[in-house]
């Protein structure tokens, strides 16, 4: 997946009146300012109340439902290999949100600092802050490109990463 088909799929989005937040790569790409490896999907957050919305928009686009694993989160793909890893989210007054995790009792929480910007080709977008990300990216054994993320955040930011 390419940075013009992720500025492509957010404005479907924005258009449709969705809000939606960059986690995983692109998201820690974002926050960085630059694309520095290949991506094989898009993952996005987005306001559990509005799923039906960019359900609708992006099956538009091509996209269809390939993974179920509602309410924790749930795939769509296009016929041209691109996936999108979609997570609900469900938002407190105070801009906070947590997402069903596969322990019903120990849902994932994402506190309202965490929904920042960062830059996708020059073009502002929706992410998820660099704590969160390294946050999100612990009890699992790395992956090459886990590695390569995690030393991102380290250099770029200074946080202390899992691994």
């Amino acid at each position: 997946m390419d940075a013009d088909t992720v500025l492509d799929i957010l404005a479907v989005l924005r258009r449709a009146g969705a809000d939606v937040w960059i986690g995983g790569g692109w998201g820690i790409d974002a926050l960085v300012g630059e694309q520095t490896r290949e991506h094989g999907d898009l993952d996005l957050m987005h306001r559990h109340e509005q799923e039906s919305v960019v359900v609708a928009a992006l099956a538009r686009r091509g996209f269809t439902e390939s993974l179920d694993w509602r309410p924790v989160r749930f795939v769509l793909s296009a016929p041209e290999g691109r996936d999108l890893d979609l997570h609900p989210l469900t938002f407190a007054a105070d801009g906070s949100a947590v997402q069903a995790s596969p322990a019903p009792r120990s849902p994932f929480a994402y506190p309202a600092s965490c929904f920042v910007t960062g830059t996708i080709g020059g073009v502002t977008v929706p992410c998820l802050s660099a704590q969160r990300q390294a946050d999100f990216h612990q009890g699992y054994e790395p992956r090459e490109q886990d590695l390569h993320d995690m030393a991102l955040l380290r250099a770029a930011f200074g946080i202390a990463t899992h691994f």
